[in-house]
């Protein structure tokens, strides 16, 4: 098995800003996907994310406000089948530190190149959208190669 591993240090008093930009509508479609649909603040509920390229249907899984949140992929690509996205959330200084882990890769396919390199992207706008209130979800991101 293969893992995404990333770090980021969001400058915020509120750790719950954070956690409510990963399990509302609004907070997702504010910096991964413009085109999300469904609330991530209940256990069992299933968020749509589409993209130009695709999608993933999202089961969350785990909810322990306001320090994790754990998404199992419902739907998506066959590389993404049985995965799973846990944030874990931690207050350090004048930072919320994010430690994300896109975990249970079957082997490091190219397409796992791909997406490590787009979710530090992501990453990053959710560090903008809460840091200035403006992130860069798609269809504004970074594009990065033929596949987005």
């Amino acid at each position: 098995m293969a893992d995404i591993l990333h770090r980021i240090g969001i400058k915020s008093s509120s750790i719950d800003d954070v956690y409510q930009a990963l399990t509302t509508e609004r907070g997702l479609a504010g910096w991964w996907t413009s085109n999300t649909q469904g609330e991530g603040n209940q256990v069992g509920n299933i968020i749509k994310f589409r993209f130009g390229a695709g999608g993933f249907d999202m089961k969350v899984s785990s909810l322990d406000a306001p320090t994790q949140v754990v998404w199992e992929v419902a739907e998506g690509p066959e590389e993404w089948i049985d995965t799973t996205i846990n944030w874990e959330l931690k207050q350090d200084g004048d930072y919320i530190i994010v430690l994300f882990k896109h975990l249970n890769w079957k082997e490091p396919v190219e397409f796992m190149h791909h997406c490590s390199t787009k979710w530090a992207i992501f990453l990053m706008s959710l560090k903008s959208l809460i840091e200035t209130g403006k992130g860069a979800p798609d269809p504004i991101d970074v594009k990065i190669d033929n596949w987005n």
